[in-house]
């Protein structure tokens, strides 16, 4: 069903590269609906949502009244039904997928009827990177060598999903040897604002892998669902949620010299999981995030399953913007990211109201200090001055030892080594 425009929120914004249409969320301001300038940035982004899509079948007007008039400190146990702009998938989780599309075509074929309408209805991008192994290392033609293995162990998968590549609409396949998902998601994949048929909103996802909201850091909502979900999503259908709680995490100050992002995302880790954030939505405000950069911003994002919430936001802001720039993004990507956010009220600076929301946490980043995680959770994190003292704590609790086991040789590679309890053992790692 088309969508409509029943609030008169559709609208001409003019960019570097033309006008687009867009469904201006001041038009319910204007009409006495809710309190846009109040509602969380990320709320505005399903708001949008719903205002763009409303058919009165799957979206309604009560859905966008209802979200407008969001209450912070006790929002109504309703659905929101969301309509993400596109779909990515890694290859392990998102192979059956396209087993699922393939499977409806021949079921299309057995009806008598035209298997080529069978299509993703949203952009999809399935990023390999989870099936990668490494058998060499350390030599000049290692990457060559593993990414041809690579070929050979996966040669049946990969013929799939390039005859997948090429019949449906709507669906793209990211070879091996080019990055993790979440950071060719980042860098490449995401656009911050979408356009479709002329018209121009949030850049918005699902995917299926539960590190997807490393894309918070960049001011674009999504997060990991199942394969079931990444589906529905796929053939237009939306994601419905109990209208989220909105914890709101200011910063202030800047980090301290030695202090890094992990150390960050221990300390937010920690107070996270301690004021509880299960099923809700965590947004950052606050001076601190004008000297934070979006890698930094990233990475908090990305810890988001750690803290146990439904995803970490960072609003889109001038960082977003120079972010872009220095990954290859065009002038008109960035001019219509800038325009199309200010336009409708949802760019960050550092003089904006600041939004309401259901609860609050502050942290001042010049207290942040080097940290560990462990021994088992990353909530538990150990400020390194405290990390010995732990140690033969952990060390005389777990197995009655006043002392440390005698060095042991260690032989490996024509390289040897005496180690012995407490030694720091680094391996090399293709992690989120």
């Amino acid at each position: 069903m088309a969508p409509q425009n029943p609030f008169g929120a559709e609208g001409r914004l003019k960019t570097r590269s033309g006008e687009v249409t867009i469904y201006r969320l001041g038009a319910l301001s204007d009409a006495g609906i809710g309190h846009i300038a109040r509602l969380p940035y990320s709320i505005r982004v399903l708001l949008e949502a719903c205002l763009r899509n409303v058919d009165e079948f799957v979206v309604t007007k009560d859905d966008v009244a209802g979200l407008a008039a969001w209450n912070a400190k006790a929002p109504k146990q309703v659905e929101v039904p969301f309509k993400p702009g596109r779909v990515v998938l890694q290859d392990f989780t998102g192979v059956p997928a396209v087993v699922d599309l393939a499977a409806l075509r021949s079921a299309m074929v057995r009806m008598g009827g035209d298997p080529k309408k069978i299509n993703p209805l949203v952009p999809c991008d399935l990023v390999i990177d989870h099936s990668v192994q490494v058998d060499q290392f350390a030599t000049p033609l290692a990457l060559q060598f593993n990414v041809d293995k690579e070929f050979e162990r996966n040669k049946e998968r990969y013929e799939f999903l390039r005859w997948g590549q090429q019949a449906f609409d709507n669906f793209r396949v990211i070879p091996p040897a080019t990055g993790i998902v979440h950071q060719v998601n980042l860098e490449y994949l995401a656009k911050v604002v979408l356009t479709k048929e002329g018209v121009a909103f949030p850049d918005s996802l699902v995917g299926t892998d539960s590190h997807t909201t490393m894309i918070n850091g960049l001011g674009v909502v999504g997060w990991g669902v199942g394969g079931i979900e990444a589906e529905a999503v796929m053939l237009g259908q939306p994601i419905y949620m109990l209208t989220p709680e909105v914890v709101g995490f200011k910063l202030v100050g800047e980090l301290p010299e030695g202090a890094t992002a992990t150390d960050l995302v221990l300390t937010v880790t920690q107070m996270l999981r301690k004021h509880g954030v299960v099923g809700k939505f965590v947004e950052f405000c606050g001076p601190g995030l004008d000297g934070m950069s979006l890698p930094d911003r990233a990475t908090l994002a990305n810890m988001s399953p750690e803290y146990g919430a439904t995803m970490g936001f960072f609003p889109v802001d001038d960082e977003t913007l120079r972010y872009l720039e220095r990954t290859g993004r065009t002038a008109d990507e960035v001019d219509l990211v800038e325009r199309y956010h200010k336009e409708q009220g949802m760019f960050r600076t550092r003089d904006a109201e600041v939004p309401e929301f259901t609860s609050s946490l502050e942290l001042d980043l010049s207290t942040v200090e080097p940290s560990m995680a462990g021994p088992k959770r990353p909530q538990d994190r150990i400020p390194l001055s405290a990390m010995k003292s732990q140690w033969e704590k952990d060390l005389k609790g777990a197995f009655g030892k006043e002392k440390p086991t005698p060095p042991v040789a260690v032989r490996l590679n024509g390289y040897s080594a005496d180690i012995t309890d407490g030694a720091v053992v680094i391996a090399a790692i293709t992690s989120c």
